[in-house]
């Protein structure tokens, strides 16, 4: 990886952990320090590593990530927007009523990518 790259992800990483704040701080309650310690993790699987594409979520050979800990959901909802599956914007409705983006992530919510 060049030095552009790994500066490119820096950048991402901290748009990614910005966006965190800001959706926990506008939903009012939510769990900051394993949501800003995985952004790293987060922006390196989502830009580097998985195989998937944001313009088809349901791709049949895509890579699903497993993410048992359901607190660590914004930052899950920070990375699949920054990739491209929905508007950045969109995180701020994160544990509103009637939001896609609940507390703990669920493919119920219909949400692209999860």
């Amino acid at each position: 990886m060049t030095q552009d790259e790994l500066d490119n992800l820096e950048q991402i990483a901290r748009k990614i952990r910005k966006d965190v704040l800001i959706s926990i701080n506008k939903a009012g309650s939510g769990h900051t320090g394993g949501s800003l310690g995985l952004a790293d993790i987060i922006t390196y699987l989502y830009f580097r590593f998985l195989n998937h594409n944001p313009k088809n979520p349901e791709m049949p050979d895509r890579d699903k990530l497993v993410l048992s800990a359901g607190h660590l959901a914004p930052v899950l909802y920070a990375g699949l927007a920054h990739s491209g599956y929905f508007p950045i914007e969109k995180l701020y409705s994160l544990r509103k009523f009637e939001s896609p983006l609940q507390g703990h992530p669920s493919y119920l919510s219909k949400l692209p990518g999860l």
